[in-house]
């Protein structure tokens, strides 16, 4: 008959912590590191929002469109004509974020003549779909200066713009981001902004 033990017992115990354990649970704070790095920096640069207001940038946005700005890519390379951006009119932080197309960057001379664009002297026929009836400021040639930027609605004729005297050419340090994605009329779905 086996004797029983009373008292105490000094059996080794199995460790709890191995190093599979260890391995698995630095495995796991380094993805959620990870998670945490990623996530910050889409907030950063996607974090900003903004709604279209009005029908000056149709038919590429509509009136209520949410779209995402990229507020980086402006501190790595500066705006180019064509891209779309988001700005404060004349830098006033209360103001509603305006959305408008870059025509002309700095550097740049245009004038509006007879219902068409003049870039650089050259006649931009291809820009917008209809004659502008407006040139506003630009009836007379225009020099941008360093860090101006010239912006158009593409709904030209429905649009307050760098053409107007109480606008005017847009500043960069104005300019808060590029619009990089829209959210699709009428359902969930995410589309690049052109």
């Amino acid at each position: 008959m086996a004797r029983k033990h009373k008292g105490l017992s000094f059996y080794r115990k199995e460790k709890t912590i191995t190093n599979e354990r260890l391995s698995a649970f630095a495995s796991y704070l380094f993805m959620v590191f990870l998670g945490a790095l990623l996530a910050y920096f889409f907030v950063y640069t996607l974090g900003l929002k903004t709604t279209v207001i009005g029908t000056s940038m149709e038919p590429s946005l509509y009136n209520g469109q949410v779209i995402f700005l990229n507020r980086i890519v402006y501190n790595i390379i500066p705006p180019k004509r064509g891209d779309i951006v988001a700005f404060l009119p004349n830098g006033n932080s209360n103001a509603h974020l305006s959305v408008k197309r870059v025509v002309a960057v700095p550097g740049d001379s245009l004038e509006i003549r007879d219902g068409i664009l003049f870039l650089n002297g050259e006649a931009e026929n291809e820009m917008f779909d209809d004659m502008i009836s407006d040139p506003g400021i630009a009836s007379e040639v225009i020099k941008l200066k360093e860090k101006e930027y010239f912006v158009m609605g593409d709904n030209c004729n429905s649009s307050e713009d760098s053409r107007s005297a109480n606008l005017g050419a847009v500043n960069i340090e104005h300019i808060t981001g590029k619009a990089w994605f829209h959210m699709a009329g009428g359902d969930t779905g995410i589309g690049f902004v052109e």
